[in-house]
């Protein structure tokens, strides 16, 4: 691992912006640093594990649980969920969403763009183990980049001589002081898919208020979403393109305590607001095309704060 580190940071790093390091288990991770943000990436699964704009509290959340181990996603942060989001379509005995994120990923570039922000392309490409799952080329890369606001791009390409159907999201887990007290705006008269209640399908009324678990798919929907934490005094907009669903997770008190790499009170500590492509917002890929998906997050004084 040292020598791939070193050759990493040989061909990678940027003096006083961009290093890749050892995290821990020994994953390796590029670490940014620049005049607005902290944020730290694993090379394994291309996820963002933190966000930190100067001043300002942790934008994600990790678990203090969390496994740190090779084929294992991180409880937190971004998670990359493709080719398919939650379980296969057809197949539940595949993957839960998809298998990038716990394969490693490559580092394809670095730099350092205009207003200091700082930008790490990581791409993945098929091999044996992913057509023994999924039969299909692909080369998808994620391209971070950290400023003022934290961007992701994630870009499929379709590199075989077959079309093929892809779903996925950008999973994200966002800190909060105390996810009871939070409200979630922007997806007020959308309607959903409650997970909880069986998959009923109902209309968002109101901001979204979390009082228990809560695993919602909002349809047909490209708003930003606006995280109003009044423990924190923020709001943190994430904001989306080429994505027509959002879900809305938190595990609450009984199903966390059956998460193992989460500890029994880390529910009031966190809420997915995720980017996706889900239900009938997958896309077909022809032979030679691409699809872009993208997550924008910035940090907001929250005026009643």
């Amino acid at each position: 691992m040292h020598d791939e580190l070193q050759t990493l940071n040989d061909t990678f790093a940027i003096h006083g912006y961009l290093t890749f390091a050892a995290g821990p288990a020994g994953l390796p991770m590029a670490e940014i640093h620049s005049q607005h943000a902290q944020a730290l990436v694993a090379i394994q699964g291309g996820q963002v594990a933190r966000f930190t704009p100067h001043d300002t509290a942790p934008v994600l959340w990790v678990s203090r649980a969390c496994s740190y181990a090779e084929g294992i996603s991180i409880r937190g942060g971004i998670p990359v969920c493709w080719p398919w989001f939650a379980q296969h379509p057809s197949d539940p005995q595949q993957p839960f969403h998809g298998f990038v994120r716990t394969r490693m990923w490559q580092v394809r570039g670095t730099a350092v763009l205009e207003q200091d922000m700082v930008q790490l392309r990581l791409g993945i490409v098929d091999d044996a183990e992913t057509l023994a799952i999924w039969p299909y080329t692909f080369d998808l890369e994620l391209i971070v980049t950290v400023g003022p606001t934290l961007q992701l791009e994630l870009v499929a390409h379709n590199t075989s001589n077959a079309a093929y159907t892809v779903g996925g999201a950008l999973h994200t887990y966002f800190q909060v002081g105390e996810v009871e007290q939070v409200a979630i705006r922007g997806l007020e008269g959308t309607e959903y898919i409650d997970k909880v209640d069986g998959g009923a399908r109902k209309q968002q009324h109101g901001a979204v208020t979390i009082a228990g678990e809560i695993d919602r798919i909002y349809l047909d929907t490209s708003a930003d979403c606006l995280i109003d934490d009044p423990v924190l005094g923020r709001r943190i907009r994430v904001g989306k393109a080429n994505s027509r669903t959002t879900v809305v997770w938190n595990p609450g008190a009984e199903k966390t305590r059956a998460i193992s790499d989460c500890e029994d009170d880390e529910f009031h500590d966190f809420v997915c607001v995720e980017t996706a492509k889900a239900q009938a917002d997958v896309v077909e890929l022809q032979p030679g095309s691409a699809h872009m998906i993208s997550l924008t997050i910035a940090v907001e004084a929250l005026a009643s704060a």
